[in-house]
């Protein structure tokens, strides 16, 4: 009898786990990592440095990756790592050397490193390879007015900047700062 119950007791326990995790998939639904799925308010959790990797996996596998050399480009831009985001641009221009994208984020980071020469070209490069690209007329304008103190540069850009982005992303503030400039010229020291 002891034999019978035992085998009884492990045929049951074996069931049990079966249905329960039968019915749990069925009540639960498939599996969501939990990267996926932020809670309402909040940013999800983002491996950066793992994204780089498989980028510079990517990258060493096929170097004519243009999209690959601008994504790692981006990664290093996100994760303010300016030298190694400018590497990457620079190999992605000798794919695509005419991207006004990549040209304007490369110059984002030669303006974080204080290269404001640098920057001002590939802005100024952008703009013209592209007329009609609000953001690199937009950081230009940025330069000038921040970094170099070029008060009249800065409001020519950023009157061209709304020339081309009337009503678009940061119309608004460009036609604020511009007249703040045209109404209270600040004195360069």
């Amino acid at each position: 009898m002891k034999k019978e119950t035992l085998l009884i007791a492990v045929v049951t326990l074996v069931a049990g786990l079966i249905i329960g995790l039968v019915v749990g998939k069925k009540t639960t639904g498939p599996a969501v990592p939990a990267t996926s799925a932020a809670a309402p308010g909040q940013m999800p959790i983002v491996n950066l440095q793992q994204k780089i990797n498989e980028l510079k996996n990517i990258v060493a596998a096929d170097p004519g990756n243009f999209q690959a050399w601008t994504a790692l480009g981006n990664e290093y831009f996100d994760s303010n790592q300016s030298m190694d985001a400018i590497e990457a641009y620079d190999k992605a221009l000798e794919i695509r050397p005419n991207s006004p994208d990549v040209l304007t984020d490369q110059g984002v980071m030669f303006k974080r490193l204080g290269w404001f020469d640098r920057a001002i070209a590939n802005f100024t490069k952008a703009s013209e390879l592209d007329p009609t690209h609000a953001t690199s007329v937009y950081n230009l304008g940025i330069v000038y007015r921040y970094d170099l103190q070029d008060f009249a540069k800065a409001q020519q850009a950023w009157t061209r900047f709304l020339e081309i982005n009337p009503t678009g992303p940061g119309s608004d503030r460009v036609r604020q700062d511009l007249e703040l400039l045209r109404t209270n010229p600040p004195v360069k020291q």
